[in-house]
């Protein structure tokens, strides 16, 4: 069985673009993960969510792994985008768009997924 360190570094890897967050797309439980969730859909990104409330070694891992303190997370093809703030700035400044049309073509899915972390 995977660490829940290999976990996150899984879904930051290998999804296209990951949001660690306060809740889930249907539930979200905090303004500043509502508001970067709104921005990736805003592009018409696909979106795999991590939901970091079930344990707190979630997001402890997260941190440790990203070296950013705070929640949400936005990952790009494995790159750290930012939290909220900065995630907005870049739907705002076009730059988010353009990163999502660079890394997955215009022509894309606009999934949404959300993963479960197991932790022992």
């Amino acid at each position: 069985m995977s660490t829940l360190r290999d976990q996150i570094s899984d879904v930051i890897e290998k999804e296209p673009v990951a949001l660690f967050m306060k809740g889930t797309p249907e539930m979200v439980m905090c303004g500043n993960s509502y508001r970067a969730l709104n921005a990736l859909h805003a592009v018409g990104a696909p979106i795999t969510t991590v939901d970091i409330l079930p344990d707190p070694r979630i997001r402890q891992e997260l941190s440790a792994i990203s070296g950013w303190p705070t929640i949400p997370q936005v990952f790009v093809k494995g790159e750290l985008i930012g939290g909220a703030d900065i995630t907005e700035e870049l739907l705002e400044s076009g730059d988010l768009q353009r990163r999502v049309d660079e890394a997955f073509g215009r022509e894309r899915a606009q999934d949404v997924k959300v993963v479960a972390l197991t932790v022992d």
